[in-house]
């Protein structure tokens, strides 16, 4: 849902600018071929790095995995005009992040250290912990009180096990409940599937963690699994099962997934 908010919100306001560059910090979407098309709507992505003159003036868009305050405040005093495509459900993890950081809670961020939506989230607490295992956990240096907080698009398993053991250190911890349903269904409606199929293929951006996911949960479902971007993609293997269950990362465009079911449909590559 966020990133579908956001990128029509990028469209509507390239469609608004009439020809001039919409920027995007990062990429909307974590699809190669969606973002070319992106840009060829004229909403062009910026690393961080390259945040600078160019976009006085000019629309920023603030995509779903939110950002940082001083990034934004940074935008703002070169003279942007953000716009903010923040998921409603990262926003409230911001929130939360930032209220507990000021009641004096450490704020501990279970996810992909580096992920757009954890670097952002952790801005909101500056003195915030990332975890990524319970490993971690168990062993990181934290000061009482504790608040832990999830990417949102975690997987539950891994959430509550990093849980288990910060409550093992701190009975009183503060849990927020801040992953996405969509991710959680997801990855249920993967297990139903898996058990009908001989293999499964899963369809995304290699760079999108909620599809690494889910190619490491049909994996270890004991399927063979594989991720491709596009029909083209597909080896030679995927076509020589009899039952091949077809799943996708949340932000791949369905017109990439009708292409890959047509192509196993039909038994080869389009």
């Amino acid at each position: 849902m966020g990133v579908r908010r956001a990128v029509d919100l990028a469209l509507e306001t390239a469609r608004r600018e009439r020809g001039e560059l919409v920027y995007t910090i990062g990429p909307l979407i974590h699809n190669p071929q969606a973002v070319r098309e992106l840009a060829d709507e004229g909403v062009v992505a910026l690393s961080e790095a390259e945040i600078d003159g160019r976009v006085a003036g000019k629309a920023v868009v603030i995509r779903a995995h939110g950002v940082p305050p001083a990034l934004r405040e940074r935008l703002e005093a070169l003279g942007a005009r953000v716009v903010d495509a923040t998921c409603p459900r990262v926003l409230a993890s911001q929130r939360k992040a930032r209220d507990f950081s000021l009641r004096g809670y450490t704020v501990v961020i279970a996810g992909d250290a580096g992920h757009g939506e954890v670097t952002g989230i952790a801005g909101y607490a500056p003195l915030s912990v990332v975890v990524g295992g319970p490993a971690e956990a168990r062993a990181v240096p934290l000061s009482p009180p504790v608040a832990l907080i999830a990417q949102t698009t975690i997987k539950r398993e891994e959430y509550e096990a990093i849980r288990d053991a910060l409550a093992e250190r701190f009975p009183d911890l503060e849990v927020v409940d801040s992953i996405c349903p969509c991710t959680a269904e997801r990855l249920e409606a993967l297990e139903a599937l898996a058990a009908d199929v001989e293999a499964v293929v899963v369809v995304g951006g290699r760079n999108s963690a909620n599809t690494a996911r889910l190619l490491a949960t049909a994996r270890s479902l004991g399927k063979p699994a594989w991720l491709v971007e596009t029909a083209q993609e597909l080896p030679d293997e995927a076509f020589g099962y009899g039952r091949v269950g077809l799943t996708a990362g949340a932000s791949t465009p369905e017109s990439l997934i009708d292409e890959v079911e047509s192509a196993l449909a039909l038994g080869r590559r389009r």
